[in-house]
């Protein structure tokens, strides 16, 4: 008799689960990062060298995880990060993935590159609270009009991502073999116009000589989507550096997203997390600020929180749990995460995200040991 499969306790559980049900390569595509994955591997171990300070017998009446987050009020700081084509993981796709993320309570980033119109997920008896992620388009109209179509499908907000205008080098996706299978496309993007490269001289560069940087996003885009619709809050996803993050509040960005595209862009960038606190520095409480990359537990978010994030956002990890479980697997990993967030609370003294900061690490960076309290 076979046994049956074991319950999935945590989110490396899920991810386990996933790895044995999925292709090679679309596990592959969906774990790989860019080059050596050096920075993909440091967003999880970077959690792990920061040690949490344990409070005792401290007044933990009335504790809950609630939050508002550019006005909307939210049951938890955990969100679902943008990303391509949940079809490859599940036959429900993002349907599956939003029935999750309304069933608990979830914000969901629906990725410009979904394979489901967002009108299809606001249609939803009980849709969740959608943001819409953007990639800048070659043409601006093109832009305009998929931002356009985002908010009269009830989005409530734009998430500009902005560290990708080439694709990083995914040398374990390459190998793989892995190819989009034709039954899987980014519905929004049809009928728009993609950037169309110039042919590479001979002994030209395939990427700066063909044209395809002249149409790439600058500060510009960002003041410019701003001006279109002033009263959409607009946030930036990718800021790594604080001088970036400072000229974030220069053309208007109402929040951003600590982000290093999930190790999948550019290879030995810092975990995003140990970025972190210098942009909560150079922002100084101006801007709300967001984080993914890495989150594995309740205990990451407690640590995120503690650096200056409001809140996160769970990318690989919900598409582990949509592969097992569909929607079901997915909220059930949001709340193991927020039980072992809650624990995580508990056990450092906190009642409420309000009272998490620096004191709950032990070694808190750029403040000295915690012996010096």
């Amino acid at each position: 008799m076979n046994s049956p499969p074991p319950v999935p306790l945590c989110a490396q559980d899920y991810a386990d689960l996933a790895r044995a049900r999925l292709d090679p390569a679309i596990w592959a595509w969906l774990e790989s990062g860019s080059a050596d994955q050096l920075t993909a591997q440091d967003n999880q171990q970077a959690y792990a060298r920061l040690k949490l300070r344990s409070r005792v017998l401290r007044p933990l009446q009335g504790a809950h995880t609630r939050l508002t987050l550019a006005g909307q009020a939210l049951r938890h700081p955990i969100l679902i990060a943008p990303s391509a084509w949940h079809g490859l993981v599940h036959p429900e796709a993002e349907q599956a993935t939003a029935l999750a993320a309304a069933a608990t309570g979830t914000l969901l980033v629906l990725s410009a590159q979904s394979g489901t119109p967002i009108e299809t997920l606001a249609a939803l008896p009980a849709p969740p609270t959608i943001w819409f992620q953007l990639y800048a388009q070659a043409r601006p109209e093109d832009t305009l009009a998929l931002a356009e179509r985002a908010i009269r499908a009830g989005a409530q907000a734009l998430v500009l991502t902005v560290d990708a205008p080439v694709n990083g080098i995914r040398n374990a996706e390459q190998r793989s073999g892995f190819r989009c299978p034709p039954h899987i496309r980014s519905v929004h993007l049809d009928g728009l116009s993609p950037a169309q490269a110039r042919p590479t001289p001979p002994g030209g560069s395939p990427l700066f000589d063909s044209g395809l940087l002249d149409v790439a996003p600058t500060w510009d885009t960002v003041t410019w989507l701003r001006q279109q619709f002033p009263q959409v809050p607009l946030w930036l996803k990718g800021i790594l550096d604080p001088e970036d993050a400072r000229l974030a509040m220069q053309h208007g960005a109402s929040g951003l997203i600590v982000s290093n595209h999930g190790g999948r862009c550019l290879d030995t960038l810092p975990a995003t997390i140990e970025a972190l606190p210098a942009i909560a520095r150079a922002v100084d409480g101006a801007l709300p600020i967001l984080l993914d990359g890495g989150i594995r537990r309740g205990s990451d978010i407690l640590k995120a929180l503690a650096l200056g994030a409001q809140a996160v956002l769970i990318g690989r990890p919900a598409l582990h749990a949509l592969a097992v479980g569909g929607a079901s697997g997915l909220a059930h990993l949001i709340q193991l995460l927020r039980g072992e967030l809650e624990v995580a609370m508990a056990l450092t003294g906190c009642r409420t995200l309000d009272e998490i900061g620096p004191h709950v690490l032990w070694d808190k960076p750029g403040h000295g040991s915690a012996a010096a309290d």
